[in-house]
């Protein structure tokens, strides 16, 4: 993403009041605890185990570690987890956006 659509889209951020997460393609987390998981905005399960989940976003991966995982609910653009969670990682994203 260019330098410019980035400045045009925090400002369009700011100015009208419109949520980042939508205007930069990011995924919205919930976290329940370590218990439960909630992912908005990604692009797909890259691999599943029960003790790792790896999720495709429109910029990286994000990576799910833990215990007794078990996917309650996949949606095209939302995935619920459940099980202990230990760690939680973004990788190969953007800095400084």
């Amino acid at each position: 993403m260019s330098r410019m659509s980035r400045k045009l889209r925090k400002w369009a951020s700011e100015t009208l009041e419109l949520p980042q997460d939508i205007l930069f393609d990011l995924p919205r987390l919930t976290l329940i605890g370590s218990r439960q998981l909630y992912v908005e905005n990604h692009r797909g399960v890259v691999d599943f185990t029960p003790n790792q989940l790896v999720l495709a976003l429109a910029q990286g991966r994000l990576r799910v570690s833990g215990h007794d995982l078990v996917i309650t609910s996949i949606l095209p653009e939302q995935v619920s987890v459940e099980g202990h969670i230990t760690d939680i990682q973004m990788e190969g994203t953007e800095e400084g956006s």
